[in-house]
């Protein structure tokens, strides 16, 4: 299947080869697979074989490795599969870029980086705008990379304090059978944030700020009749919210204050007839100054590749019952 064509690519290394080789070659067998190639290892050099074009893909992909490779990062499915998509759209060059910009570092002094364009995009957008809305589907870091930022807002003295919402919203189960007061009740539905925020500044860090009220997650009905000044505020599984409860949180904004709204628009758990309050809100606030709209989709997605796959089969669904 090939034209005899070959094209050599120089890993400067035998540490950097074997982090692009990856366990048992599995890094180069899946690029081989997926642009049906041919590859060998001479020394520290990679020689790659086949159709033109696909060698073309093929050494941009090998090149975004090294660049990955070069920013401290590991190379698992999710990166390879995105090099490979980047690459065959021409734009495999903004991979080194992605990487460069440390968002927020860990309690732990883990660096945290955007993994995607669609990541980066939405990074800037947040620090840019005063309210930023995320959509997209599961698993694209809408959550985790709107709480490293809101960490790192605080950190910086930019806000004085953190607040994270989400609408109490039952998907599937009824909160009157969970045990406990409402509190109690509700917290099962804040448990994402609370862990990202524990991972931002550590266990012990984290009960203090929560102590003292700079720290405070609460259910998105507990926001109102309050002005939020100074303050980085995230409301998280927007598409519960009704259209009331979403104007409601938007008129909460005050001096000083920063907004970030995330959501799903394909899992909305709302009763039938009700619209989410985040499809209109994205509708009727989009192009307005200061107020950004930033979509996510399924080559965003950097939990486990099979995410990517479940989220692409039920959009694939979702488009053949709209069109029956």
């Amino acid at each position: 299947m090939t034209t005899g064509k070959t094209v050599t690519i120089e890993a400067g290394g035998l540490d950097r080869l074997q982090k692009l080789l990856g366990v048992f070659d599995e890094n180069l067998d899946t690029v081989a697979r997926e642009l049906t190639l041919i590859y060998r290892v001479a020394g520290t050099q990679i020689v790659l074989e086949g159709e033109e074009n696909a060698l073309a893909v093929g050494e941009q992909v090998l090149l975004s490795l090294l660049s990955i490779i070069d920013a401290g990062e590991h190379i698992d499915k999710s990166s390879l599969l995105y090099c490979i998509a980047l690459a065959r759209e021409g734009r495999a060059g903004e991979i080194g870029s992605i990487m460069k910009d440390v968002i927020a570092v860990t309690s732990r002094g883990k660096p945290v980086k955007c993994k995607t364009a669609g990541q980066k995009d939405y990074v800037k957008a947040i620090r840019k705008n005063t309210v930023t809305f995320g959509v997209g589907p599961a698993g694209t870091g809408k959550t985790y990379l709107a709480v490293c930022l809101a960490a790192a807002a605080y950190k910086g003295k930019q806000a004085e304090k953190i607040i994270l919402t989400r609408p109490a919203v039952e998907a599937g189960e009824k909160l009157g059978f969970l045990p406990g007061d409402l509190q109690t009740k509700v917290d099962p539905y804040l448990r994402p944030l609370y862990d990202a925020l524990q991972e931002m500044f550590g266990l012990e860090t984290y009960a203090k700020l929560m102590e003292k009220g700079v720290i405070e997650v609460a259910p998105l009905a507990y926001m109102r009749g309050r002005t939020l000044s100074g303050a980085f505020v995230i409301l998280d599984e927007a598409q519960n919210a009704t259209c009331e409860q979403m104007k409601m949180f938007l008129t909460r904004l005050g001096e000083g204050s920063k907004m970030v709204i995330t959501g799903d628009l394909t899992q909305t758990d709302l009763p039938d007839g009700k619209t989410s309050g985040l499809k209109q809100a994205v509708s009727l606030l989009k192009g307005v100054e200061d107020i950004a709209v930033c979509t996510l989709t399924d080559k965003d997605v950097v939990r486990h590749p099979l995410v990517m796959k479940i989220v692409r089969a039920y959009e694939s669904a979702q488009k053949k019952e709209k069109k029956k």
